[in-house]
This record gives structure tokens, C-alpha cells and sequence, in this order.
């Protein structure tokens, strides 16, 4: 009987594909027309494939088989992970992406049997990663260890990274190939506040002429008040601030560290002896010099920090601070006059002296609406100024001191 079956399910198969080709000759296959339009997009995408297995078909496979014949000898089962990445064009006929498919996994397996001879206990995985602006397609890398935990793992791969940065010419004193820079293809839901990240892009010229502008590099979150169902109107500006570096950090792939709510900001600086225990769950203002002893305290990041006895006494900072975003990069958090900020750029004319300052302002207390925070008509209750946008030097108080702290990018990849 089921002999039978499987003849008239072939004579079936048959039937179909004879139909499929009268139609083709005579330009009537309209749903195959659909589908090949529908899937000829430009955008491309991924395909998701799973392996099946059967467990009581007894016939001859229709399909490639992978077999495994034990051998006699004594023998150990070692784990490898095999991921292989292929970039075609849409025209590509099927059976030539799987044979470029096939010899890049003969060629992985290859590299992955290499590490587990010269390091037997661990368990390879091959991640792939895109390195821009220094190569324009990803990159395979074979690692001894699989991904986990940032910290406890990445100083183990810190050789067979440096290995990959000199083999493709990457910068020696930055991130690119880090366990959690690898890119997923899997599909996932998003989970919790999603906070906005670059919110300055896009916007209009500051207006300084001849000048040259030099911004924050890598990407940030835009941290404000009363995000995280937390309210901390009026008093939380830094806390917002620090926040938004410390974001800087975790998406350049530095740490894994989670952001630290207020309440962790405030137990930290009682564990450091810089506040009194009734500090904490308070609603204390803190400032950039606490700032700074946060980073060293929690990421190990040093910090360079400016004083100015009044706020005009910025406009003399346009150099210093442009050669801060053109070799460090990172967000520049400034308190002073009982208001706090993040500088995330400056556009600096180097000959008239002319500085406008790129401030986000920490004291938004709306929703995750690019198109208001970027609206410079909209300001800000507590600031009286947009969220995010242009300045010049009269945006901070001339009767006031300020403190600048310019965190150190570590030298590390």
C-alpha cells in the first residue's frame, strides 16, 4: 500500500510540473509570475531554513542526506558551531548559491578543526560581523569560544581577535569584533522602552560660516527625564546625562554593563565615600565631576575634565573641544549654572574663533517622538530650549562656573 502511495504521489508530481511548463509556453502562469515578482525585491532578505528530520520514511531520500558512519577506532565528540554567510545577486540560480554555500562550509570546517587541535577543551563558533567603513561586505571570523557573557569571555578571545585586526587591517585600539557585535538573523521581538538613539541627525546647519563641524562618533541613546516610568523632573538632569554616556559605551561594544538606574547612581557614589548614606533614594542633584568618578568607578574610563568660571568663558573651548570629538568621540556631559547637558558636537571656524555647541538636552519629559524632540520651536519646560539642536555661547549662564568632563576612549579592542 504504501508503495502505491508513493507512485501516484510522484505521478501527481509529474502531472504538475507538465502543466507548469504548458503554462509557462503559453504565458498563463500567472502565480508563479506573482511570486517571482514578490520575491525579486530590491531590498533582499533573509530565508530562515530548518533542518527536519524524518524518523519512519524507509524509501530512498529526495533530498541531500547527511550521513554519519561511526568509526571503529576510539573516537571524541567535539561541538563546533557552522554558520555560513552568503551575499548573492537576485538573479543567482539556486544550485550555484548552494555550491558557494557548500565550499565555504567545507572551507569553515576546515578552520573550526584547526582550533579544536590546537585547543581541544573549547567550542568554536563562527560569527559574522561587518566592520564598516573598513571593509563594505561582513566578515566570517572562527572564534575559540562561543558567544556569552561580555566580560567573561571577551579577554579569553583577545589574541584571536588582534589576530583578525592585523589579518584585515582594523584599528588596534577599538572594538570591531566583539562577541556581541556579531550580527543575528533571527527574528526578535522587541522588549521594554526603546529609547532613541542619534537623535541629532537630520538636523538643519548650525549656521557657522566657514566652519567645520565635529560631532559625537559611534552611536548613543537619548536618555531624558521621566523615561524608565521613573520621574525625575527637576532634579535628574545628570543622572540623564551620565546615562546617555554610559550608552555610548555599551553600544560601541565597551561593556556589557547594563545603564544604571538612579538609585545604583546614588549607592555608588555612598559605596565611594563621595555621599552620606541619606543620599540614597534623595533627589540630590549631581554634577560632571560626579560623573567622571562614575565612569572610573563602574567602566574603568578616565576622564579629562574642564573648568570655566563662567559659561561665555566656553566660547575659548572651540578648539580643545572639537580635537575631543575628532580623537576621543565621546558624548561630553556639562553641568553648571543648576542645569546639565550632553555636548555632542561642535561647529568650530578656526580662523573668526566662531563656536556653536550641539546640545542635547536631558530635560525633555515627552514621549519617543523623533519629530518633536527635533522640533526647534518646541522648548523645554525646565531648560527653555529645544531637546536636541545648534547654540552659541549664550546658552549657558555668564554668571555661572561650569564643569566639563571629557571621557577617555579606551584603548582596546
Amino acid at each position: 500500500m504504501a508503495a502505491e502511495e508513493r507512485k501516484m504521489a510522484a505521478g501527481k508530481r509529474k502531472m504538475a510540473a507538465e502543466e507548469r511548463k504548458k503554462g509557462g509556453k503559453k504565458g498563463g502562469g500567472k502565480e508563479d509570475a506573482a511570486a517571482e515578482k514578490k520575491g525579486s525585491g530590491s531590498g533582499g532578505g533573509v530565508v530562515q531554513l530548518q533542518q527536519m528530520w524524518s524518523l519512519s520514511c524507509s524509501s530512498q531520500p529526495s533530498a541531500p542526506v547527511l550521513s554519519f558512519h561511526p568509526s571503529a577506532a576510539a573516537s571524541t565528540f567535539q561541538s563546533a558551531t557552522i554558520s555560513v554567510l552568503g551575499l548573492f545577486p537576485s538573479s543567482s540560480a539556486l544550485d550555484a548559491a548552494l555550491s558557494a554555500l557548500r565550499l565555504g562550509a567545507t572551507r569553515q570546517l576546515s578552520t573550526l578543526a584547526a582550533i579544536l587541535s590546537a585547543s581541544p577543551s573549547s567550542s568554536p563558533s563562527a560569527l559574522h560581523f561587518m566592520v564598516t567603513p573598513h571593509h563594505p561586505f561582513p566578515i566570517t571570523a572562527c572564534l575559540p569560544v562561543p558567544p556569552g557573557e561580555l566580560d567573561a569571555e571577551e579577554s579569553v578571545l583577545l589574541e584571536a581577535r588582534r589576530s583578525y585586526h592585523r589579518q584585515l587591517l582594523l584599528p588596534l585600539d577599538r572594538p570591531f569584533l566583539r562577541t556581541p557585535q556579531a550580527l543575528s538573523f533571527a527574528i526578535q521581538q522587541a522588549a521594554g522602552i526603546q529609547r532613541l538613539q542619534n537623535v541629532h541627525e537630520g538636523l538643519p546647519p548650525s549656521g557657522v560660516k566657514g566652519g567645520s563641524m565635529h560631532c559625537v562618533q559611534g552611536r548613543y541613546e537619548y536618555c531624558h527625564y521621566m523615561q524608565d516610568k521613573f520621574n525625575d523632573d527637576g532634579w535628574g538632569c545628570m543622572y540623564r546625562s551620565y546615562q546617555t554616556v554610559l550608552s555610548w559605551f555599551r553600544l560601541q561594544h565597551y561593556t556589557n554593563k547594563p545603564i544604571q538606574s538612579h538609585e545604583e547612581i546614588q549607592r555608588m557614589l555612598v559605596r565611594m565615600g563621595d555621599k552620606p548614606d541619606r543620599f540614597i533614594g534623595s533627589k540630590q542633584w549631581i554634577g560632571a565631576m560626579e560623573a567622571s568618578m562614575l565612569l572610573d568607578q563602574h567602566l574603568g574610563v578616565l576622564s579629562k575634565v574642564i573648568n570655566v568660571a563662567s559659561g561665555h568663558d566656553l566660547e575659548d573651548k572651540g578648539r580643545e573641544l572639537a580635537q575631543h570629538f575628532d580623537v576621543q568621540g565621546t558624548p561630553i556631559p556639562i553641568g553648571g549654572g543648576v542645569l546639565a547637558f550632553t555636548i555632542l558636537g561642535v561647529d568650530f571656524n578656526a580662523e573668526t574663533g566662531q563656536v556653536k555647541f550641539l546640545i542635547l538636552d536631558p530635560h525633555y519629559t515627552g514621549s519617543e517622538d523623533l519629530g518633536t524632540i527635533q522640533n526647534q520651536g518646541k522648548k523645554n519646560a525646565c531648560s527653555q530650549i529645544p531637546s536636541v539642536g545648534w547654540h552659541d555661547v549664550t546658552v549657558f549662564r555668564k554668571d555661572s562656573f561650569y564643569n566639563l568632563c571629557l571621557p577617555q576612549r579606551p584603548t582596546a579592542i
